[in-house]
């Protein structure tokens, strides 16, 4: 009984207006950022390196380098924290982790995540 009534509550926070998206693409999550009294949007774009879980706990992350720096987040996709996931790009990729993409520096990461056939 309680197992049924945990998969209830579960139904209902799970998002619906999300799209599909896989590992290798390029997205832009905007968040929402609270600062003090105010809330804002705070978008972070990147390749999805790997995604985790099923139903309402499943996670992604996102890889961007920035300023020579590279920088990943990771996202509960069902957060009421995302307002939004637009997808840029899709891409080929082989493999369920990217996490070798994280040795690769500069224009070489998204070469690799678009021609890898």
């Amino acid at each position: 009984m309680n197992r049924k009534v945990i998969q209830d509550i579960e139904k209902e926070q799970i998002k619906r207006q999300m799209p599909a998206f896989n590992v290798g693409d390029i997205i832009k999550v905007f968040a929402k950022i609270k600062e003090g009294d105010k809330e804002r949007l705070q978008p972070f774009e990147g390749i999805v390196i790997s995604k985790k879980g099923g139903s309402n706990k499943e996670t992604f992350t996102v890889r961007r380098v920035f300023q020579d720096v590279g920088v990943e987040r990771i996202f509960p996709l069902h957060s009421p924290k995302i307002e939004s996931i637009k997808l840029i790009s899709t891409g080929k990729v082989r493999r369920a982790k990217l996490f070798y993409l994280r040795d690769s520096t500069g224009k070489n990461i998204i070469e690799q995540v678009q021609t890898n056939a």
